[in-house]
């Protein structure tokens, strides 16, 4: 039985449709991505996931059951917007939260500890959420959406504000979520991190689904129209090839846009008679691409 299963969901304000009918299922162990340009559906999906707010149509069961409040101490969510309160300190908000979501107080408080040294930050048990950085809050809403140990985590552009090596960091932790079992719905509009962390995923585009499935299965459905090639002399006639529509100078090499994966073949013939060949491949489109294709010409 999946922890999380939307089915057939539907949501209404008055003649605006803001989702129609999306189904996906988290299993457990899994990061799954839901994707969208502002204004998809994403949110109110989320929204209603966190019980938030309740659908006009369909259902969304945890581990086979509808909401309840018992469901409440199961999940955890970090929305994109900060919203710890400035004035009070990291203990005394996160310590609340947990014990709201049916924690004890100790156990709250060992967890945090252990939070705070998972990402080096020991030192902010005390400090007001106002005396930190903005990576660093977020850090902390991180903690805040985690310390319960929820069995569901909704994760919400999880890595706004961070700087690169903090991303790795949070990352890490996200994985670590997912390996021990926790059910993550993980929306953002970096695609690599989706590329890194989701097995499934969901695209949306004004209330619909327009693309849903594995990400492997996802990328088969589109061509490869790329290819990179890496020589030790450069390679005259690769424009002149039927089939090649750009190619790029790289500092080691080309990037060739193609009309079919066919004229791989003619390109690598081609180099192979003027240089030695150290890399060659038809890359398959990253989710970026594919993103762009389905819902960028329709975006407004």
């Amino acid at each position: 039985m999946k922890p999380l299963v939307v089915e057939k969901v539907m949501k209404q304000y008055g003649d605006k449709t803001a989702v129609n009918n999306i189904n996906l299922e988290v299993s457990q162990g899994e990061i799954y991505g839901l994707l969208g340009a502002n204004g998809a559906g994403k949110t109110t999906t989320m929204r209603m996931v966190l019980g938030l707010i309740y659908p006009d149509g369909g259902n969304i069961l945890y581990n086979g059951k509808p909401y309840s409040n018992d469901i409440l101490s199961k999940l955890g969510y970090l929305p994109e917007e900060r919203g710890m309160y400035p004035k009070v300190s990291v203990s005394d908000q996160i310590l609340y939260l947990s014990q709201l979501r049916g924690m004890s107080k100790k156990d709250a408080d060992k967890n945090l500890k252990y939070w705070l040294e998972r990402f080096e930050v020991p030192e902010y048990y005390n400090k007001k959420v106002e005396e930190l950085s903005k990576g660093n809050q977020q850090k902390i809403q991180f903690i805040a959406a985690v310390n319960h140990k929820p069995s569901i985590v909704i994760l919400d552009e999880a890595f706004s504000g961070l700087d690169p090596v903090n991303v790795e960091l949070l990352k890490s932790t996200v994985k670590e979520l997912r390996d021990s079992g926790t059910s993550i719905l993980f929306s953002t509009h970096r695609m690599e991190h989706v590329e890194e962390l989701c097995r499934n995923i969901t695209i949306l585009h004004r209330s619909n689904t327009v693309l849903k499935g594995s990400l492997k299965e996802i990328k088969g459905q589109f061509p490869r129209e790329k290819v990179l090639l890496n020589t030790d002399k450069e390679i005259s006639g690769l424009d002149k090839l039927v089939g090649v529509n750009k190619v790029t100078r790289l500092e080691n090499g080309y990037e060739i846009a193609i009309q079919k994966e066919e004229v791989g073949d003619d390109i690598l013939r081609l180099a192979m008679s003027q240089a030695r060949v150290s890399k060659f491949e038809i890359k398959e489109p990253t989710l970026n691409e594919i993103f762009i294709k389905t819902v960028g010409d329709k975006h407004e």
